[in-house]
């Protein structure tokens, strides 16, 4: 696996201030242990699990960085009212009880909320400037990136059954 080289930007002052009216103060010492915690159950994943194993779970540790997004898109003000209820059919789909793959089920329970938070952000993205994404985005790599990788392997080993009820609904959000 390669690593990827995370590309970054320094922040126009005139951007700065619309920036920092957004920002939520962050206990950083809770985010360097959260990401330790990531680094090392990332390792052990890979460890115990293999290559394959460890190819599902680096898909999978992409669910809490777009859960994140998704409620930091929920109050952005850049966006629109329409496109704020699919993230909150999003974000509905995450905390419901059930869901088209169980959650009980180990790994592969939690492949349908990331999926259906990938073809919902995708849905967004054609409304909205890719901008706003990246601006929220704290994950690994490029937002765009990330979408477009896991929307890949979806279509390329999921059921066309699963894809087409995640499709489903969205369509009702």
């Amino acid at each position: 696996m390669k690593d990827e080289v995370l590309e970054t930007r320094e922040i126009p002052v005139e951007e700065q201030d619309s920036i920092n009216e957004r920002i939520i103060d962050v206990d950083h010492a809770k985010l360097q242990f959260y990401e330790k915690l990531r680094k090392k159950a990332k390792g052990w994943t890979r460890e115990k699990t293999g290559k394959v194993g460890g190819k599902v779970a680096e898909y999978l540790f992409l669910l809490p960085d777009f859960f994140i997004l998704v409620c930091r898109l929920a109050v952005d003000k850049r966006v629109p009212a329409k496109q704020k209820l699919m993230v909150t059919g999003i974000i509905a789909y995450f905390i419901m009880p059930f869901d088209i793959i169980p959650d009980f089920i180990p790994v592969i329970g939690y492949v349908d909320d990331l999926v259906l938070a990938v073809l919902g952000l995708n849905l967004i993205l054609n409304e909205v400037d890719a901008k706003i994404l990246r601006d929220n985005w704290s994950g690994e790599g490029d937002v765009l990136g990330q979408l477009q990788k896991v929307t890949a392997a979806a279509d390329n080993f999921l059921d066309r059954n699963l894809m087409q009820r995640i499709r489903h609904w969205l369509q009702k959000i």
